[in-house]
């Protein structure tokens, strides 16, 4: 199950996406406990790194229990990406560094000219990640789409760059900017790239159990699966799809009191991280993840979007699960 990236031995084939306002250390933690091989963090910007901005530092803060981690990275500018990929080598105790070369969101793929609009442009993919593996000695891994849009699938030929560029594995969500989040991943556009390219590849897109995660391994040949917005309110997949890709045996869904207790967990662990006010603004997003599926929760959904303080949230949760 275990493969390698770089020198990195990484336990198995299922890892954590990197998602904003989700991939913080406390969330990397239980998905880490729940059986995840790797975690990504959040991405944080070049630019906010260099301007010593005090919101994104913070993004790097990790623990050894999150161990082996990667952080990613997103910008456009070459000196600016090459400064900043020092500075999370010098300051962060991450394992890998990774370039983000697919969020499509507006103001990173269009106002920033980073992200996803860097598919348009596989030159500056290749000088970004060449410049980035000759100064820092962790791993660097890319993670792409399968291209800008439906006209321009161009990942084979940027993965083909990435490599050439000495990247030690690269993750292909296969929809391309256009399609942002909907529609369905094209897995040929990973099979095409791992039959392209020498170094691992990580298959990103509509993988949100054990079958859909063994389709895409099997399908693909790709060396590991990631796990986004499966994930969210359900640290529990990585130990479903674990159990699923060893032996097929089908995990039992989190009961009620699993999800209490976990909701509870989560809201502690980012209070001591972050305080209690900015645990609550957090677990109004994730409060809801987590109750999805279960009858008659929409009241609680309500009353956590209005919750202003820790007593609250926890005895709305408790009354609820009673």
């Amino acid at each position: 199950m275990s493969f390698k990236i770089g020198n990195l031995e990484i336990e198995n084939k299922i890892i954590l996406a990197p998602m904003a306002g989700v991939s913080n250390s406390p969330f990397r933690i239980l998905s880490r406990t729940y059986g995840a091989g790797l975690v990504f963090a959040e991405m944080v910007s070049d630019k906010g790194l260099l301007f010593n901005n005090e919101k994104t530092i913070k993004l790097l803060y990790m623990t050894d229990v999150e161990k082996p981690m990667a952080q990613q990275v997103f910008g456009s500018d070459l000196k600016t990406m090459v400064e900043a990929a020092m500075y999370i080598e010098k300051n962060s105790n991450c394992d890998i560094i990774d370039i983000n070369m697919g969020c499509p969101v507006p103001k990173v793929a269009i106002k920033a000219q980073a992200g996803a609009s860097l598919m348009k442009n596989p030159d500056m993919i290749y000088s970004i990640v060449s410049e980035i593996v000759k100064k820092v000695k962790k791993p660097v891994t890319v993670k792409i789409r399968s291209g800008w849009d439906n006209q321009s699938v161009n990942a084979v030929e940027v993965a083909k760059r990435i490599e050439e560029a000495g990247a030690s594995a690269i993750t292909v969500h296969a929809r391309t900017r256009a399609q942002g989040y909907g529609g369905f991943a094209d897995l040929d556009v990973i099979k095409a790239v791992k039959e392209a390219v020498n170094i691992p590849v990580i298959g990103n897109g509509d993988v949100v159990d054990g079958p859909s995660a063994k389709r895409m391994l099997e399908y693909t040949k790709c060396d590991a699966v990631m796990i986004g917005r499966a994930a969210l309110g359900n640290p529990w997949i990585f130990r479903e799809i674990n159990a699923y890709l060893k032996d097929g045996t089908i995990i039992d869904r989190p009961t009620h009191q699993e999800i209490k207790e976990m909701m509870i967990l989560h809201f502690n662990s980012l209070a001591d991280l972050k305080g209690e006010h900015t645990a609550i603004l957090e677990m109004r997003s994730h409060g809801p993840w987590y109750l999805k599926g279960i009858e008659h929760a929409s009241a609680l959904r309500k009353q956590l979007s209005q919750t202003k303080t820790k007593a609250e949230f926890i005895s709305h949760i408790e009354a609820f699960f009673e």
